[in-house]
């Protein structure tokens, strides 16, 4: 059960990588325009966030709190919803575009900083 959470894991984080540093990049070159990195990421995202949730229901010693869950889960269904039905448009709003980036950042302090 272990390796496959971590198999998870990794693949959540990788999801991650995409997102974010698809958001970077279109970032940096100065056109905000959702890219396929960010839109697979988003998918990975939300499909490995809730198949690592679903084995923790066992209620062992390292189950985080249906809280926490609850707003992860919250923030990666609006960072998939912000990207999914922006994807086709040439330009993004600024302010959407930093939305998805901010969403993401605190999606992972979440992940990492709450008990």
């Amino acid at each position: 059960m272990e390796a496959l959470r971590l198999i998870l894991l990794f693949i959540h984080l990788v999801g991650f990588a995409l997102l974010l540093g698809g958001a970077v990049t279109q970032f940096v070159s100065g056109r905000f325009r959702i890219n396929p990195a960010m839109l697979w990421g988003s998918i990975i995202q939300l499909a490995s966030g809730i198949a690592l949730a679903a084995p923790l229901r066992g209620g062992g010693v390292l189950e985080p709190s249906p809280v926490k869950l609850g707003v992860k889960a919250l923030f990666a269904v609006l960072i998939f919803i912000m990207v999914f039905f922006s994807r086709k448009r040439e330009d993004v709003n600024k302010g959407h575009f930093m939305g998805i980036i901010t969403l993401t950042v605190v999606n992972a302090a979440v992940a990492v900083f709450w008990n």
